[in-house]
């Protein structure tokens, strides 16, 4: 899904972002995708990803796992 329409970046690329680094706020998100925020609509989305991904260390993800269908994430074995 389009996360930020004035920069063209999904969710896919800002969780990609986002498990390369620990960020803390959606500013750094921007900078690590090489631009800046624009109308900053799309703040509050990432803000929410990046919760949902600080908020995920079931370490086997389970089928019902939010963060799971979303970024992936293989338990490291």
């Amino acid at each position: 899904m389009i996360v930020c329409s004035c920069n063209v970046f999904s969710d896919r690329q800002v969780l990609d972002a986002l498990a390369g680094t620990p960020l803390r706020s959606p500013s750094e998100v921007y900078r690590c995708l090489g631009c800046s925020p624009q109308c900053g609509r799309c703040a509050r989305t990432i803000r929410t990803l990046m919760d949902q991904v600080q908020a995920h260390d079931c370490g086997a993800c389970a089928d019902e796992c939010p963060v799971a269908g979303l970024t992936g994430m293989v338990a490291a074995e």
